[in-house]
């Protein structure tokens, strides 16, 4: 049977949380910005499944562990309402270890693609690193650049996880086009 599921992959920091230097692993520095947990529930109403696909390298450098990452996302599921299907991360760092798992590789996107009997041409990245747009772009699904941190130019590009849900609300499905 072919997949039929859709869903959108979400970077972290930058997308869902305050950026706040080189690493956000700390749950009272660990903001969830504004508009993300109603623009969560606008894609969840809309069928789309909801999964975090997040770099962490700073648990390869020692920075901080697993369980540190952890409590951050049961804080993010705490403020959006648990609406959030899966999280995946990747503790590896190109400096310290090398892994499939780290964007602007696709495996957690792939992982959960299985997982969930995801359509990639019905899913969508939304990230504020031109790394998250080379992941989305490796799985096969559509990829939306948030902010105006990075510098290449990449279209689509909206301000933020509002603006991109809008766009993805909007967007007519692949399945679709050109269908009488």
């Amino acid at each position: 049977m072919p997949a039929t599921n859709k869903a959108v992959f979400l970077d972290r920091d930058g997308v869902l949380n305050h950026e706040i230097g080189d690493y956000v692993w700390q749950p009272d520095k660990f903001v969830v910005m504004e508009g993300v947990p109603e623009s969560l529930a606008q894609l969840k109403r809309a069928g789309y499944y909801l999964i975090v696909v997040t770099n962490q390298a700073g648990i390869a450098k020692g920075l901080y562990t697993a369980a540190d990452v952890q409590a951050c996302h049961a804080k993010l599921q705490a403020v959006c309402g648990n609406l959030l299907d899966a999280l995946y991360f990747a503790p590896a760092h190109p400096s310290v270890s090398e892994s499939l798992l780290r964007k602007p590789d696709s495996l957690m996107l792939e992982k959960a693609l299985a997982r969930f009997h995801l359509d990639p041409a019905q899913c969508w990245m939304v990230g504020d690193r031109y790394r998250d747009m080379e992941a989305g772009k490796k799985a096969g699904v559509h990829s939306i650049l948030v902010g105006e941190e990075e510098t290449i130019a990449y279209q689509p590009r909206v301000k933020d996880l509002p603006a991109a849900v809008q766009l993805i609300l909007n967007s007519v499905p692949s399945s679709i086009i050109g269908a009488s």
